[in-house]
């Protein structure tokens, strides 16, 4: 097949889904697929190409990627080196790129891959693409949002409130919550702009950094405890994968650096517990609509109290990412991951 994996883009994460690409890209090569790996922002060259036969030359025409930084990138560095400075988001000769594929993976993260604009685009433009559709991204990445469906559906999840940066921002009693506290952007990921807040000091802090990136937060309790993660796929869960931090938490650092998480699978809990987490991660695929795959967040408080945190609905495909982990314990390497997403997704455009 001729596949585009989309990448890049203008999130926080932008360097991840690069590496995400990176890794998507040579394996659906070693498949035997003729695969470009292209930066939906920055796009290929800068003026309107003749694209004939341009599958060919699939790795001349490549995004070439380097490791990922332990901070986030500059996006306004990244948006003044685009050499046209359109207003458009997609970069010149990308929808043409995409509309020439069988199918596009996307390896975006974050804003505008994740929160179901670029799957809507694409529903216009009639290409095909990986995973969840437009809604159901949304829906997902919507924090406030998603955990509100939680609630409604039986999922347990930490109390917590929306805030926009509009309201009046008050102390945290005022807020209906008690520190210690989490405070995090409403449609962030890669824990940017999260913090953990245990004084009154801090919870002013924990607002003005979250704002810095997002005009909505979350605001919920905080839950100590052991952090767990579950994929799934076609509704099915995968072994629960837990991730214990070498120091702080599961942040931007830990989660990309090698060697600053220790990462279990299958992860060491009872038979009961195991199959309570994954039966919660299925429901909140089925609540939210992820058809193809997904991969949900929890925590286990002392007291073996399960919460489910977030879903994300296109996991990092990264050297240290949790959805590959997970699915080669039951036997499915990481080529193979990569073409039974690509095989679920082009389902619903046959069904």
């Amino acid at each position: 097949m001729k596949i585009v994996v989309l990448a890049g883009g203008l999130s926080t994460e932008r360097d991840v889904s690069f590496k995400t690409g990176e890794m998507v890209t040579k394996a659906l090569r070693e498949n035997g697929h003729q695969v470009i790996l292209l930066d939906v922002f920055m796009g290929y060259s800068d003026k309107k190409e003749d694209l004939t036969d341009i599958f060919a030359r699939a790795e001349e025409v490549s995004v070439k990627v380097e490791g990922i930084p332990e901070i986030a990138p500059d996006l306004a560095k990244v948006k003044a080196s685009r050499k046209d400075q359109s207003d458009n988001f997609f970069g010149p000769n990308v929808i043409e790129l995409c509309q020439m594929a069988d199918v596009v993976f996307m390896a975006l993260h974050g804003e505008n891959g994740e929160n179901g604009k670029v799957q809507a685009a694409f529903d216009l433009f009639g290409i095909r693409y990986t995973g969840s559709g437009y809604l159901s991204s949304a829906l997902a990445m919507d924090k406030g949002r998603a955990k509100q469906l939680f609630v409604m559906n039986g999922i347990p999840t930490p109390k917590g409130i929306s805030l926009k940066k509009s309201q009046e921002k008050s102390d945290i009693a005022a807020l209906g919550l008690t520190l210690p506290c989490v405070v995090k952007p409403c449609c962030g990921g890669s824990s940017i702009g999260v913090s953990i807040v245990r004084t009154e000091d801090e919870f002013s802090v924990a607002l003005e950094e979250a704002f810095r990136w997002e005009d909505e937060l979350v605001i919920e309790e905080f839950v100590e405890g052991r952090e767990f993660s579950v994929g799934v796929i076609d509704y099915q869960a995968l072994p629960v994968i837990e991730i214990a931090p070498v120091e702080g938490f599961y942040d931007y650092k830990n989660k990309y650096k090698a060697g600053s998480a220790v990462e279990t699978c299958p992860a060491a809990l009872s038979p009961e517990l195991t199959a309570q987490m994954q039966h919660y991660a299925e429901e909140v695929a089925k609540v939210l609509g992820l058809d193809t795959y997904s991969r949900s967040d929890f925590l286990l408080s002392k007291d073996n109290k399960i919460y489910c945190l977030e879903a994300n609905t296109l996991p990092g495909m990264t050297p240290t990412s949790l959805l590959p982990q997970e699915a080669q314990v039951v036997g499915m390497n990481f080529n193979q991951l990569c073409e039974k997403l690509i095989e679920l997704s082009l389902r619903k455009y046959t069904a």
